[in-house]
């Protein structure tokens, strides 16, 4: 099945003249293009996946201590999640410190709503990290197919062409050739297209679904250090 795909665009593609061997080079190089960031993407979101998981399971064992948690440096969205909650809690509880001029200090509520924000942050800024170069396969969805038509114009214009220069004796030659191309160059930009249309969506999708799974372990590490570490208002209860 694949030698009855691959002959035929072969022929096509020699039986090209210049121009047309430009538009199949092109075609082929999108592909290429194509299937490496599908690949690559695929195995890293795959990966990023698996580790956050793993991170969220180990967290929850440390809930009573959210800030006892060791996650090196490893560049994974989860681990930034942490790190960034990490550095500024212990940046406020210092703070606070050192205003108070105590040892048993707490967070604000305003505190509080500065931690949420740097962990939205960080959620946009990793979610745009994941989503980095994705917008080449959506030019090839649009790119590839107007390629192939391209081709088609062209071989169907060097079909006419050589007829009108009163190619009779090659006549059928000359159009087996530029149809060739014409058809070679439209499947061609369809076999690049579908591919990169199908995996734009399984990868928006992926990173939507992770995005969502970021939030969600954004509110655990603040509902974690709320619980241990949040102001009590009981200023109302002491008037009262």
């Amino acid at each position: 099945m694949h030698i009855l795909l691959v002959n035929p665009i072969f022929n096509a593609y020699q039986g090209s003249d210049p121009f047309g061997k430009m538009i199949f080079l092109s075609l082929f190089l999108l592909s290429l293009i194509t299937w490496v960031i599908i690949l690559k993407k695929f195995f890293l979101h795959r990966d990023v996946k698996a580790r956050g998981s793993q991170l969220a399971g180990a967290f929850q064992k440390k809930r009573l201590n959210p800030l006892g948690l060791e996650v090196g440096e490893a560049l994974h969205p989860f681990a930034a999640l942490y790190q960034i909650l990490k550095a500024q809690t212990l940046e406020l509880l210092q703070k606070n410190r050192a205003v108070l001029k105590k040892d048993a200090v707490t967070l604000s509520h305003t505190d509080m709503a500065l931690i949420e924000a740097h962990l939205m942050s960080t959620v946009s800024a990793q979610t745009k990290e994941l989503e980095k170069n994705l917008f080449i396969l959506s030019t090839v969805v649009g790119l590839a197919p107007f390629l192939g038509l391209l081709g088609t114009v062209w071989g169907i214009l060097l079909t006419f062409a050589e007829l009108q220069a009163g190619a009779v004796v090659n006549a059928s030659s000359a159009i087996m050739g530029g149809l060739a191309m014409a058809l070679g160059t439209t499947v061609l930009g369809l076999i690049v297209a579908i591919p990169a249309l199908i995996g734009y969506n399984y990868l928006k999708a992926s990173i939507t679904h992770f995005s969502a799974d970021m939030e969600d372990f954004s509110h655990l590490l603040l509902a974690s250090v709320e619980l241990q570490y949040r102001q009590v208002d009981v200023n109302h209860h002491e008037t009262a």
